[in-house]
């Protein structure tokens, strides 16, 4: 049976990813993008889907009740997915107030505009899914085991806190309301379309543009990371199969040191550049266009406030109930992800600017 699923801040990074995803692999679903466009959400990524009429597009404030209303009436929405969500660390620390305002707030007006549509007494099938981080945890020592979901909440920044306090609220529409929710918390992604403020596409831009690579403190900050496409199967595999009320982590097990990674990725840069000398001319900002290597723009810089250490995902529940595994490894996803950059520049170009991050 066709359904209609609504997907709040599509036009950002791991939406995009989740919209291509669905609408390949439920051609008949009706997919409505309901997208602020605040400065990483990018309509473009989804240009090939609006001009094929595989989805509709709508700019919005999840925070608007009266537009989620609208929009779910006029869709007949019997799921929503919400990705919506103000996520980087420095800017929580700099600017709060945007992130109690989108996660909390907006993630309230939501759940309120379900509860009106789903539980009339109609006893119509429904979804909420709620995407949530596993920094709401906190921070793990060298010792300590991975995140489960039932880890005890301990956010540290602005963001994890915000996060957190929409994860309580998915919850308590649940028990209270019997609204049908499921919610999953996942470790670092990285792939295409994603904004270049984040530790990997700013790596990748900078290499390309001769820019500095700034890493925090001494690099030895350890995050679990999982390819983008992986985490979209991984929600689609809770939306199909998921037990409504129970939580799910998505992780990689994959963890890696920050200074580790930029290492890697400089590596992989260079290669690139050594097996296809036409990029030198297309980037002849870069180092190795001029026989330098990648690792000489790092640059080590004072630690963000409240920095956790380390992140790790225990995501043994949805291997062993929902039987989701991810695809890639970090040495294939890294892969693709540098490929899809090299090939991308046309969409990550303009995003410099907006970003702040040009060098």
């Amino acid at each position: 049976m066709a359904r209609s699923v609504m997907v709040t801040g599509g036009a950002g990074f791991i939406g995009v990813n989740f919209v291509y995803h669905w609408v390949e692999a439920h051609p008949d679903d009706t997919v409505v993008v309901l997208d602020a466009l605040t400065y990483a959400g990018n309509r473009l990524s989804l240009e090939p889907l609006e001009q094929a009429g595989r989805i509709h597009f709508t700019e919005g404030d999840i925070c608007d009740a009266e537009l989620v209303a609208r929009v779910m009436a006029d869709h007949d929405t019997d799921i929503i997915v919400h990705f919506a969500a103000e996520s980087h660390v420095d800017r929580s620390i700099t600017g709060p107030d945007a992130f109690i305002r989108t996660n909390i707030e907006g993630t309230h007006t939501l759940l309120a505009a379900a509860r009106s549509a789903w539980l009339s007494g109609s006893g119509r099938e429904h979804r909420f899914h709620h995407v949530s981080t596993d920094e709401v945890y906190g921070s793990l020592a060298p010792q300590d085991s991975a995140f489960t979901e039932t880890t005890r909440y301990e956010p540290n920044s602005p963001y994890s806190a915000s996060k957190a306090g929409s994860d309580h609220l998915v919850r308590a529409y649940q028990h209270t309301y019997g609204l049908q929710v499921t919610t999953s918390n996942c470790s670092n992604n990285y792939g295409p379309y994603h904004f270049p403020e984040k530790l990997i596409p700013l790596c990748l831009t900078r290499i390309l543009d001769g820019g500095v690579i700034p890493v925090y403190g001494d690099g030895s900050n350890i995050r679990d990371w999982l390819y983008v496409e992986d985490h979209a199967r991984g929600i689609a595999r809770i939306l199909e199969s998921g037990i409504p009320g129970e939580v799910y982590n998505i992780g990689g097990h994959n963890e890696w040191a920050n200074l580790d990674i930029v290492n890697l990725l400089c590596r992989v840069m260079d290669e690139r550049f050594a097996n296809d000398p036409a990029l030198a001319a297309r980037f002849p900002d870069a180092p190795q266009a001029h026989g330098g290597r990648s690792d000489s723009l790092i640059e080590f810089v004072t630690d963000r406030a409240g920095h956790d250490w380390r992140y790790a995902i225990d995501a043994s529940k949805i291997e062993q109930t929902l039987g989701f595994v991810p695809n890639e490894t970090f040495e294939t996803g890294l892969a693709k992800t540098v490929d899809w950059y090299l090939a991308n520049e046309a969409w990550w170009r303009p995003l410099l600017e907006r970003a702040g991050t040009a060098r």
